[in-house]
């Protein structure tokens, strides 16, 4: 508390921001967690499989956290860093990772899994999913929903375009590719940022909030964020997230 901005910038640049851990934000910042506890649901989803797939799984935090993995579990990752991290992390859970591009086409055979999962995908490739799904296999995924954190984007950028990942078109999708949607719900989730250090971070981590951020680039507007944070604080911003589970 109290410190100046220079000093704030200083510390969340050299800040560490591989794998998908949070955790340097505590007391810093604030996430409301959607209600439907994805690790929870994954987790009485996975008990139940036989070979599972996490797409996209960053540093194969969640999985980790999971009472229990299928018998075959798989993960993929394209980002070198959280690819290490993954693999270490994974390593002691009889799980693989395997580097992935995250284009199409998802290295497995047709018919490989009963349970495809993916916490915050980037896109998502419907076809390959259910290409890869067997018959009566689930895919299960939180997602980032539309306007997501906008507030925070235009503060730097202006005024944005927010139409695309909405849940609807997620259905549509999904249906297009052959898949059943049988869940789908979305909430907007209150965010707090209580000091410039916090958004620097956040936006190191989360890089397609601000495309191309970097602090050189975006030091006026963060100077003006970090006076506008003293003064009033703390800035105020809303995740978009909704659940989407799709059977083959």
């Amino acid at each position: 508390m109290g410190r100046s901005f220079e000093e704030l910038v200083a510390e969340a640049q050299d800040a560490p921001v591989d794998g998908w851990d949070f955790s340097w934000l505590d007391g810093r910042a604030s996430e409301r967690r959607p209600s439907w506890g994805y690790a929870r649901l994954l987790g009485d989803r996975m008990a139940g499989a036989t070979a599972a797939l996490d797409i996209q799984t960053g540093g194969g935090e969640i999985l980790a956290g999971l009472p229990r993995l299928a018998p075959v579990t798989v993960a993929t990752e394209s980002w070198p860093p959280n690819l290490r991290l993954a693999t270490a992390r994974l390593r002691e859970r009889g799980a693989a990772v395997v580097a992935d591009d995250e284009e199409p086409r998802l290295p497995f055979r047709t018919g490989s899994f009963d349970l495809v999962a993916s916490r915050h995908p980037v896109e998502t490739w419907w076809a390959e999913i259910a290409r890869v799904l067997r018959p009566g296999g689930a895919y299960f995924s939180q997602q980032v929903g539309p306007r997501s954190v906008f507030e925070l984007a235009e503060f730097f950028l202006g005024p944005l375009d927010g139409s695309g990942r909405d849940p609807e078109r997620a259905r549509d999708a999904a249906e297009a590719a052959g898949l059943t949607v049988v869940d789908l719900r979305a909430e907007r989730l209150r965010m707090e940022f209580h000091d410039v250090g916090a958004v620097i971070y956040f936006l190191r981590k989360v890089i397609w909030i601000v495309p191309g951020f970097t602090v050189d680039r975006h030091r006026a507007r963060l100077r003006d964020l970090h006076e506008l944070i003293e003064a009033e604080r703390p800035f105020v911003a809303h995740s978009s997230r909704f659940l989407i589970e799709a059977r083959a």
